[in-house]
This record gives structure tokens, C-alpha cells and sequence, in this order.
């Protein structure tokens, strides 16, 4: 068998979440068109008759402005430690800049086998002269890849480079498994990702969820209980909408992706509250939205 740790790297919003969804052909990321999606180390787990393939999703490399941005950058560095191979992802519209050039150092100093790949590519024409702009400048890939999870175009390629690139291994997850997150962790994100489909602004980046209960009812119902955080009044207003419309539309949307999740009728009971300032707390508030361990 062939096994490997797959190590997907970026800045903000290059569309490393929804590459790793085109590999198993569903989602098992949460995904949004707002930068700092991710902001966890997360393990997705694909596996076949001759292959497992650890895909490690990371937060976008960027220039932090607050803690939780500071600890994101340091879990998405420390994945690039140990792996296997590297996806080295660029937006075709947005190039290779200053912050893909920062980043070739780390590639270069982790001595790591690394694929280019230009993502994106329906958004622009030339991105060809992309990939020879970072060839040039980084000298560091062994191989380029042009995708578009738009299209579903070069992604099957990508991931058969992928399987022929790991090395001969053992089963490290069972076969079942798809993520090494808890349960908990995943319904958050469910959550958190319905917050950014439906606001604007300042809100996406200024919210946390937390699970704080999973209880299993008579009838076949699970209940679960969330808390969604803000900083301020004011975005909690946000969220809870009028006569409750907003946070109604959350729990619909959320309740709608973590029903066939846990194979189970779910009643979801959400609360909104506000910890000023959370987002530049220290490890309490990082250990409630599952980084804690990731930086220890």
C-alpha cells in the first residue's frame, strides 16, 4: 500500500479547501468566498484499495493583524513539517507575489517534495506565465499543475501525481475514517460556514462556534447545543436578525448538511454571545475553537 501526509499550502482564499473536496468528490471542507475560511490544521482522510492519502488543509498564510491570525499562520507552518509532499496553491488571478515568495522559503527549508498548482484558471487567460514567473523566482517545484475546481479541469491529473508520489506505507486511519476531527469540531464548522454564506462585512472574521452539547434523544434525535460568538453588540444583533430571522436561517441551513452527517434527526439549539475582543485573547479562547493543541 502507498500512504503519505499531503501538505496543502497558500495564501488566503486560493481555493486549498475546495481542491481537497474535488479529490473525494464531495465536501468534506467547509467552503466560502471569504479570506481565512480555514482556521485549523485539518486532517481529511482519503483512502482506496491501494492508497491513503492524508490531506492536511491549513489556514492561509497572510500578515496577521490579531492573535488567532498570529496562531493560523503558525499552525499552517508547523504542518509543513513531516509531511510527504506539498501543494503549493496560487490563485491565477491574484499571481505570484510577495506572499508566495515568503513562503518559498519555508518549501525550500522543509527539503519536501512539491507540486506547483495554479488555481483558478477559469478567472484568467495567461496564467501559463504564472507558473514561469514562479519557476524563476522560487526554483523549488518539481512539478506544475494548472486546475479549476470551476471546471473540474486538471484536477484528476493533479491527483493522480499525487497517489504516484507518496511512498509505500501502512494504513495509518481506518478505512471508514474521513477526518480526525471529533464530531463537535465538524458541526461548529457546519455552522461557522452558514455565518459566512449569509453576512457581509466584518462578521465572518469576528465569529467563533462552539459546540457545547451533544446529548442523544429518544426518537432517533440527537440534540446539539452551539454558541456563536462575537465581539460586539452590535454584530450579535447582526446575527440573531429580526424577530430572530438570521439566526432561524443558520440553524435551517446548518441542521440541513449535519442531519446526513450524523445519521440522525438533529434538533440544533443556537445562542449568540459577546467576548469582547476574543479574536486577540490567549489560549483560553483558542483551546474553545480547537487550536489549542495545534500550537502547544
Amino acid at each position: 500500500m502507498k500512504s503519505g501526509f499531503v501538505t496543502l499550502i497558500g495564501r488566503p482564499n486560493v481555493g486549498k479547501s475546495s481542491l481537497v473536496n474535488s479529490f473525494f468528490g464531495r465536501k468534506v471542507l467547509i467552503v466560502s468566498d471569504k479570506p481565512q475560511t480555514t482556521r485549523n490544521r485539518i486532517r481529511c482522510i482519503y483512502t482506496d484499495q491501494e492508497h491513503q492519502i492524508i490531506f492536511i488543509d491549513t489556514p492561509g498564510i497572510h500578515k496577521p493583524i490579531h492573535r488567532l491570525g498570529e496562531f493560523m499562520v503558525k499552525v499552517a507552518i508547523q504542518a509543513v513539517k513531516g509531511c510527504d509532499l506539498i501543494l503549493f496553491v496560487v490563485d491565477a488571478s491574484k499571481g505570484f507575489g510577495e506572499p508566495e515568495m515568503e513562503m518559498c522559503q519555508l518549501v525550500r527549508f522543509s527539503k519536501t517534495e512539491t507540486f506547483l498548482v495554479v488555481n483558478k484558471i477559469d478567472l484568467i487567460d495567461s496564467y501559463g506565465e504564472i507558473a514561469k514567473s514562479a519557476q524563476k523566482k522560487c526554483q523549488c517545484f518539481k512539478k506544475t499543475f494548472f486546475t479549476s475546481v470551476a471546471r473540474n479541469q486538471g484536477i484528476q491529473e493533479l491527483f493522480q501525481a499525487i497517489k504516484s508520489s507518496i511512498p509505500e506505507g501502512p494504513m495509518y486511519f481506518p478505512e471508514q475514517m474521513t477526518t480526525d476531527r471529533p464530531l463537535s469540531f465538524q458541526v461548529a464548522e457546519l455552522i461557522r460556514e452558514k455565518v459566512l454564506l449569509l453576512t457581509r462585512e466584518e462578521i465572518p472574521h469576528c465569529v467563533a462556534v462552539i459546540v457545547d452539547q451533544v446529548v442523544e434523544k429518544e426518537n432517533d434525535l440527537i440534540y446539539i447545543a452551539a454558541t456563536i460568538y462575537v465581539e460586539r453588540q452590535s454584530q450579535k444583533g447582526i446575527l440573531i436578525g429580526k424577530d430572530g430571522s438570521m439566526i432561524k436561517q443558520i440553524g435551517t441551513l446548518s441542521r440541513m448538511e449535519i442531519e446526513p452527517l450524523v445519521g440522525r434527526r438533529v434538533y440544533l439549539d443556537l445562542h449568540v454571545k459577546v467576548k469582547k475582543n476574543w479574536r486577540d485573547k490567549d489560549f483560553i479562547i483558542l483551546n474553545e475553537i480547537g487550536m489549542k493543541d495545534e500550537i502547544e
